[in-house]
């Protein structure tokens, strides 16, 4: 390899592609690299003829080649990858895994947390995107599963609108606020229904666990439906080193109901990690606190799980109105009380220990 030629995939090295997270000379994408006296040519071997990144690597391959070769006109050609060359970067990305796998089951060096609930209407998927957002601006790298498959609304809490692109039988997800997420939603058109029976239940969770390209993930969190029912069972089989958040209300109904979410997790050997009280309080402008739905909801769910109550949210119309535009109040600049308690649970859940099973194989977690 000529200097030039280094000089071009030293250049192109800062390139990520944004799906994959990687380099685009290590994705291998850069070929047919050539000079003449006054022009640098490249080309950019796209996944897939309708990658819905063909834009910005065009504009990014550009602006780096620009830089390093001052004065030069930049000319690029954007192509499409061979069968072969696809094959061999999809075996490239699984590693040593094969087609299919799982890659959360037994030994996994990721932390899998369920977000549940009794009952619907607690917050538990507002709750979920904030602290997945919240953990990658703490430097993890974090995936989101929204296993609410009849109720999902982690593409509108995120404000996501594109769907996984895909390489053959591989699923790359889509990524908003720098977590790779992936929900039954990105599959319909507009606000249609899901009313499946149980095998087309497990069969989605399985497609999300076996068919995505999760990246080396520090945590996967999953928005589980409420109750206990099919996809509860499911999780307990595909994750069973999987911890558990219990999310209740301070109300005796919600706090019934979201015990018996958390006996459900430790029938399927989940540990949990500690019950979370959302709607705790209104502030009034007095500074006085008006409890709508009673006391003691959340304090009482922990107690009866031998777990804490690692935090209560109070009540924000900020934090609901975040949600409703797809941008996570944990991203303000100013935050109220509900967004400092979702920060501080954050930390609190990077802190906490893995599972028994998986401490020994667990190396210290990367920013």
């Amino acid at each position: 390899m000529s200097d030039l030629e280094q000089r071009v995939i030293l250049a192109l090295s800062k390139v990520i592609d944004p799906e994959l997270r990687l380099p685009i000379t290590e994705l291998e994408m850069v070929s047919n690299i050539s000079f003449s006296e006054n022009q640098v040519s490249v080309e950019i071997k796209l996944t897939v003829s309708h990658c819905p990144q063909a834009d910005y690597l065009e504009t990014s391959v550009r602006a780096v080649l620009e830089k390093e070769f001052a004065e030069t006109e930049v000319n690029i050609q954007m192509n499409v990858m061979t069968k072969d060359e696809l094959a061999a970067l999809k075996l490239k990305l699984r590693g040593d895994r094969a087609p299919k796998t799982n890659p959360f089951g037994p030994g996994t060096s990721t932390r899998v947390i369920l977000v549940g609930s009794g009952k619907g209407g607690v917050g538990k998927s507002t709750l979920t995107a904030n602290l997945a957002v919240e953990l990658v601006c703490q430097g993890y790298r974090v995936g989101l599963i929204d296993a609410d498959i009849s109720g999902f609304s982690i593409t509108n809490q995120l404000g996501i609108t594109s769907r996984p692109t895909r390489l053959d039988d591989l699923m790359l997800p889509p990524i908003a606020y720098g977590v790779q997420v992936v929900s039954i939603g990105m599959f319909l058109d507009g606000n249609e229904p899901v009313s499946w029976r149980g095998p087309m239940l497990h069969k989605a969770i399985e497609q999300f666990l076996t068919d995505v390209y999760w990246d080396d993930l520090d945590f996967l969190l999953l928005d589980m439906p409420p109750g206990t029912g099919d996809v509860a069972i499911t999780v307990g089989q595909l994750l069973p080193n999987a911890q558990a958040l219990v999310i209740t209300t301070p109300q005796q109904a919600a706090s019934l109901v979201a015990v018996r979410s958390g006996l459900a997790a430790k029938r399927a050997g989940h540990e949990i990690i500690g019950v979370i009280e959302n709607m705790s309080w209104l502030e009034q402008a007095d500074g006085s606190k008006n409890f709508l739905f009673g006391k003691g909801g959340g304090q009482s769910v922990a107690e009866t799980l031998g777990v804490s109550l690692m935090a209560q949210i109070p009540i924000s119309q900020a934090l609901s109105a975040a949600s409703d535009a797809g941008s996570p109040l944990i991203l303000g600049e100013s935050l109220d009380e509900a967004g400092l308690s979702l920060k501080d649970l954050a930390k609190k859940l990077a802190e906490t220990k893995l599972p028994k099973t998986n401490r020994t194989l667990r190396v210290k977690l990367s920013s």
